[in-house]
């Protein structure tokens, strides 16, 4: 048997301190419309997703709540699958950071990684709600004050393990301007260039119980240390696949595409490689940088209530309408603007009086002229959709479901210029009626193929009803129409 092509995809892990919203939402989407892309080229996929268990944010939101760690956050880890659920996600590998097998594995990491570490005083500001050392320069931009989490800096003075990333700077730098690790937009490669910028500074990689309690992986032969949760938290993109002597590791490392958003893009396109360098890996062949929701104009917000959810989304419009207007609309490569009039519009103009409506009238023609028999004459796919592919290639979601939806419309413009209701009031008409409706057939069939990773229900609805030689029956309306409930319909009007 010919072993298939392997692509293995990852998606940056979350803390799991709060409830996941739209914006969490992202890395899971984008990665589960391209597993189900390459699944569809043949090839063998592995999809992993994950929780970041440790660090203190989420020990501070345990104790909060009163509630031994460990419950909290499989309590907490356990709510991720509401969105899964929500949104059609399908991941083939979910991983906790506080997992025995995970914590093993990044001590046999620390073990291997020893000549890079050393013992050192770290003196300077921390976030905790960023689980974060911060520069003397960041500190005097932001006035002292996180800007995401609210809240002053902690001033620390301990003795830290040490990473040499210094040591690795160049090997770095050559691997992102060569694209061995290729960082997609380009805008996000150089950003991460500028980060590099004279040099990489050695990095605080374990910190003392003392200060951060034994909530996280201990430092083998030095169990007064903790590792430091994002040094930890990255690794498990090699510990799930059961590094270093597991076969899955062997088969699927390097990651084909790690996607994350562009807060963690330092994690990821720095720290993240000097890990593997020190390790003697290969790099991940594609960093994608997605850009984030932001909400009425404004960033997401728990706190001031400016914030959406991918449960209420899927229950107003279901997981399919829910995925597209996630991928179509938030840009592929920079942020975009979510509101509750925007999804009412896009559900309604794209899908209601779109799509649905092309394949609603489509069938009931066929049903209708040709008594629902569509034989073996439906026509073969004939556009060159090397747009789309290449759009897939370079994780442009949006212009890949634009591409689709030209399709959509093409259809549209054709049924209005040919009139088969007009035409088939002659007999003389009917193969040349026939042949219009075949030809929509094939074309939403096409549409199918291309919508699938997007909208697994509608492709496979579509499928159904097109695909064999007698159409299917269409029960209802392919996108029912919706309302939005009573406190989302005043946030649209706002």
């Amino acid at each position: 048997m010919e072993e298939k092509n392997k692509y293995y995809i990852t998606t940056a892990i979350p803390y799991v301190n709060a409830k996941p919203h739209i914006g969490n939402a992202v890395d899971w989407l984008c990665a589960d419309i391209l597993a189900r892309h390459h699944r569809s080229l043949g090839e063998e996929v592995m999809f992993s997703v994950g929780a970041d268990q440790h660090g203190e944010k989420n020990l501070e939101k345990a104790q909060e709540a009163n509630l031994d760690p460990k419950v909290y956050v499989d309590e907490m880890a356990a709510k991720f699958s509401n969105v899964f659920d929500a949104y059609n996600i399908r991941p083939d590998r979910f991983i906790r950071t506080s997992d025995e097998a995970h914590k093993q594995r990044v001590q046999i990491i620390w073990d291997k990684l020893k000549p890079y570490l050393y013992k050192g005083k770290y003196v300077g500001a921390y976030c905790v709600g960023c689980e974060e050392f911060k520069t003397e320069t960041h500190v005097k931009e932001t006035n002292e004050v996180c800007p995401d989490h609210d809240r002053k800096y902690d001033q620390l003075e301990e003795e830290n393990y040490f990473f040499r990333f210094s040591d690795l700077t160049e090997q770095v730098r050559s691997a992102i301007e060569s694209d061995e690790i290729r960082i997609v937009p380009e805008s996000k490669k150089k950003e991460a260039l500028n980060l590099i910028g004279d040099g990489m500074e050695d990095m605080s990689v374990a910190r003392p119980k003392s200060r951060v309690g034994d909530w996280g992986v201990e430092v083998p032969d030095d169990p007064d240390y903790i590792v430091y949760v994002w040094f930890e938290a990255v690794m498990n993109y090699i510990t799930l696949l059961g590094y270093p002597e597991n076969e899955d590791f062997r088969k699927f490392w390097p990651a084909d595409v790690q996607v994350l958003g562009k807060g963690v893009l330092r994690f990821h396109a720095l720290t993240w490689p000097g890990v593997l360098l020190a390790l003697g890996l290969p790099l991940p062949h594609n960093l994608y940088v997605h850009g984030y929701w932001n909400m009425n104009g404004r960033e997401l917000s728990k706190t001031t209530g400016n914030v959406a959810y991918p449960e209420d989304l899927a229950a107003i419009y279901g997981s399919d309408a829910t995925r597209y207007f996630n991928a179509r609309y938030l840009p592929s490569y920079k942020d975009g603007d979510f509101t509750w009039l925007k999804t009412l519009n896009v559900y309604n103009d794209d899908l209601v009086n779109g799509l649905g409506n092309v394949i609603q009238r489509t069938a009931k023609m066929v049903d209708s002229y040709l008594k629902g028999e569509l034989g073996d004459d439906v026509p073969g796919p004939h556009h060159d959709n090397r747009a789309y592919y290449d759009a897939l290639k370079n994780y442009r979601f949006d212009k890949a479901l634009e591409w689709a939806f030209e399709i959509v419309n093409g259809v549209n413009r054709y049924l209005e210029q040919t009139k088969p209701w007009m035409l088939v009031k002659e007999d003389k008409n009917a193969a040349h009626v026939k042949e219009i409706l075949l030809n929509c057939v094939s074309d939403i069939l096409e549409i199918g193929t291309l919508i699938a990773p997007f909208m697994p229900k509608t492709a496979e609805m579509i499928e159904e009803m097109f695909g064999g030689k007698r159409m299917g029956v269409l029960s209802g309306p392919v996108f029912a129409k919706v309302e939005l409930p009573g406190e989302l319909t005043a946030q649209a009007k706002a």
